[in-house]
């Protein structure tokens, strides 16, 4: 049974987790995916950080796909869209606090085939060496 990422879930846990011990939770993204919608002037190294605080962005969103906000870059109010898979992490401001996600959050499964029994890991050994 193949599941959805957890990545959008664990982003609005960190998010709620970061507001509620006052800090202001920024969000760390590659701006070079193919859907992320990102004020390019301030990209660096081909990735971007975002205040993501209930003071500093509108109508903020954290759904299953997509990460949406409408924020003020340089005093021009600007519609922010991320996928949630262009999320590298999230973290508290102040201490750093949070955490970065893997490549892919969940990996698919790799295909099991009825006939095959799953093959188990070898149990490590040591060989006496002279």
């Amino acid at each position: 049974m193949s599941m959805t990422s957890s990545r959008p879930y664990i982003m609005r846990s960190l998010y709620e987790w970061i507001l509620d011990n006052e800090c202001t939770p920024y969000v760390l993204v590659n701006a070079m995916d193919s859907g992320a919608q990102v004020p390019q002037q301030y990209v660096k190294d081909g990735q971007i950080v975002l205040n993501i605080s209930p003071l500093s962005v509108i109508d903020l969103s954290i759904d299953n796909d997509a990460m949406s906000f409408n924020g003020r870059f340089g005093g021009i109010a600007t519609d922010v869209y991320v996928p949630t898979s262009a999320v590298i992490g999230i973290y508290a401001r102040e201490n750093g606090q949070g955490m970065v996600f893997d490549e892919d959050t969940n990996p698919e499964p790799p295909p099991s085939d009825p006939e095959q029994p799953p093959t188990l890991p070898r149990k490590p050994s040591l060989k006496v060496v002279k």
